[in-house]
């Protein structure tokens, strides 16, 4: 797979080459809508060798409430082809994913896109999150990640799709470990305190 330079301000992309479509409206056959998902639930992605990862349904609930999302092309935020609140993009949650419907833009990267997309060129989608719930298992091997809830940034049409910037998960997998090896050691403290009251209590009844 190929990997792309980390983003700078904490958000992780993931992809997914479900497959898009593409139509033309009922009123216009110039005017091409991609749909597809972005995001699918409750399937298992194994981030390169470091971890299993699944998104829970209703992971993006609270963020398509509250957030603007862009659709966005080879993950250049100056090629927007779309856009939530400008009602040019529909992002949608059903058992399935998170489902999108973009009519295209009559731009260069809107006319280009319905081609690529038609032709198979573009592979597939990606998407841009922070993740705001998570819960790891560290147990196993790999380690499993499960995404509880998530802030949504952006999806992007790209014909290479890769699981990049995985460096915010390495973090929080680190802290996650961190804070066990912590615990465990409080635990061992404990242990050994009560230990050496036990051995203190016993050689004061001698």
């Amino acid at each position: 797979m190929a990997a792309k330079a980390p983003t700078t301000d904490g958000r992780e992309r993931r992809a997914l080459t479900e497959g898009l479509e593409l139509r033309a409206a009922q009123d216009s056959g110039d005017q091409r809508t991609a749909s597809g998902y972005a995001v699918l639930f409750n399937s298992e992605a194994k981030i390169y060798d470091m971890w299993v990862e699944t998104i829970k349904p209703g992971a993006f609930t609270k963020s398509l409430q509250e957030r603007d999302v862009l659709a966005i092309h080879s993950h250049d935020s100056g090629r927007v082809v779309g856009r939530m609140r400008a009602g040019t993009l529909v992002l949608r949650e059903d058992a399935k994913g998170l489902a999108f419907e973009n009519p295209l833009p009559d731009t260069t990267d809107g006319r280009d896109l319905a081609i690529q997309i038609d032709r198979g060129d573009i592979a597939g989608m990606s998407f841009g999150f922070i993740a705001t719930r998570q819960e790891w298992d560290d147990t196993v091997e790999p380690p499993r990640r499960t995404i509880i809830e998530a802030e949504l940034y952006e999806i992007t049409y790209t014909a290479m799709p890769a699981y990049d910037d995985t460096e915010v998960g390495v973090r929080s997998l680190d802290a996650i470990r961190n804070e066990r090896r912590g615990h465990n050691k409080v635990c061992a403290r404990s242990r050994i305190a009560a230990r050496k009251a036990r051995q203190a209590h016993a050689e004061r009844r001698i």
